[in-house]
């Protein structure tokens, strides 16, 4: 099991999009949720970055997912790129193999 932690920020491109064209835009893009949760994917949050957050990240919204394999991870990323998302919004991403914190506890000591 794959988890991906997307956070994102509008770039301008966006924001000077008339609202209808906004709305258009990610209309064509919510059925691609079905599609990858169809294959075995799950979202484990979606939501706006608070300033409450300690050490806040410069960036507003953020997304959980959990992908099955790196097989539709890369589709995920595929269409992203292919929809002209990064166009619209400064993003990174973060994401790797499913563990618990003694296996991260162990690398770290590791180092």
């Amino acid at each position: 099991m794959k988890t991906y932690i997307e956070l994102w920020k509008a770039k301008p491109s966006w924001l000077s999009l008339p609202q209808d064209q906004r709305a258009d835009y990610l209309s064509k893009m919510q059925p691609s949720i079905g599609f990858f949760l169809e294959k075995g994917s799950s979202i484990i949050s979606w939501g706006k970055n608070t300033d409450a957050s300690d050490q806040k990240a410069d960036y507003n919204w953020f997304s959980i997912w959990q992908f099955p394999d790196d097989g539709v991870l890369a589709e995920f990323e595929a269409l992203l790129q292919g929809a002209g998302w990064y166009d619209y919004f400064d993003q990174i991403n973060v994401g790797g193999e499913h563990v618990g914190p003694e296996e991260v506890i162990a690398e770290l000591i590791n180092l």
